[in-house]
């Protein structure tokens, strides 16, 4: 394997902690993000995924443990911190009155750049982006996925090397998530260090090439997407009874044959089972047959994201823990 060193990090956080009265939203979280990566941290709503990313872009102060940002202080120096970060909330941090090119231009002048320079870069933004047609319409003329476009143009005015985005996708249809996914993966191609927090298991695959899963406040694994699913198993059988009534009878088969209880999936109708071996497979649908069960539909695949997620922590990213006592939007406020 080869050794990490703090020069190949963006981000090297340990023990980060954060509460709220009695709850502790983030518990001892360590996090390593290397330069020129998409890292994930995926978790249901309320996990602390949020508060953490806020408490690394120097929004809200640390409770315990220390975070270093491309080996800057955090504590230390949060005005520096600052200048290395480009930050994307969960809603678009725009001015409904204005222009998508006025916006793009305040956001430039606010940080700093001379007007006819803001200009220059709030057109190749538009252009990036694919907004150009859009650069004169009002912000509240916009669809959803031209908000987050924009508000993710708007994080790149300065070009920092290290972008945090969270939950881009949420509440975008299909056809706009791809094209959000496809924009980020040209960050990285860039030379950007992209940070991402999302409860969508598919983006976590499709984006990351390493995920941190973090379950009420405690980072509970880490790996690369393949490593997370090969550790529950090389292979997962999914099962489907000709009869839902034999399902129970089915599941008590599969437990004797495999040593373990299957993930039932009531709305399938079925039962997923992990496999050590993928040739164990031929002995559950022996024992099933002889012992009378009929079998609708039978496949053997490499375990999902979903069922890593369901192993790990006991309930799906929709089963939410108590909720984040911050306010996601207060991740807004500084570009």
């Amino acid at each position: 394997m080869t050794r990490v060193t703090d020069t190949d990090l963006a981000v090297a956080a340990a023990g980060l902690v954060k509460t709220f009265g009695e709850q502790r939203a983030v518990d001892g979280v360590d996090l390593e993000v290397r330069r020129g990566e998409v890292f994930g941290v995926l978790g249901p709503n309320g996990a602390g995924k949020t508060t953490t990313l806020q408490m690394l872009a120097t929004l809200l102060p640390m409770d315990g443990g220390s975070a270093r940002i491309f080996g800057v202080d955090v504590r230390r120096e949060p005005h520096v911190v600052r200048q290395l970060l480009g930050v994307t909330g969960q809603y678009a941090s725009v001015d409904e009155n204005l222009t998508g090119f006025e916006n793009l231009w305040l956001f430039g002048r606010l940080q700093g750049l001379r007007s006819a320079r803001a200009k220059q870069v709030a057109t190749d933004l538009l252009g990036r982006f694919g907004l150009e047609d859009a650069a004169d319409k009002q912000i509240q003329q916009f669809s959803g996925g031209m908000r987050r476009r924009l508000d993710l143009a708007a994080s790149l005015i300065t070009r920092p090397p290290l972008i945090f985005l969270d939950e881009p996708t949420t509440g975008l249809d299909p056809r706009t998530r791809g094209q959000m996914w496809e924009t980020i993966r040209e960050l990285v191609r860039d030379g950007c260090t992209v940070l991402l927090t999302t409860q969508y298991l598919d983006e976590a695959d499709q984006l990351a090439g390493r995920i941190a899963v973090i379950d009420r406040g405690r980072k509970v694994a880490e790996g690369t997407p393949d490593e997370l699913k090969t550790s529950i198993g090389s292979s997962t059988l999914h099962l489907r009874m000709s009869d839902p009534a034999d399902t129970p009878d089915a599941a008590a088969v599969v437990r004797r044959v495999l040593g373990e209880d299957p993930v039932l999936t009531p709305e399938a109708g079925g039962m997923n089972a992990a496999l050590l071996d993928a040739n164990q497979a031929a002995d559950v649908l022996i024992a099933l047959r002889q012992s009378g069960l009929s079998i609708a539909a039978a496949t053997v695949q490499k375990p999902t994201l979903d069922e890593v997620f369901l192993a790990i922590t006991g309930h799906g990213t929709d089963d939410a823990p108590a909720p984040d006592t911050t306010d996601d939007r207060t991740l807004e406020v500084t570009r």
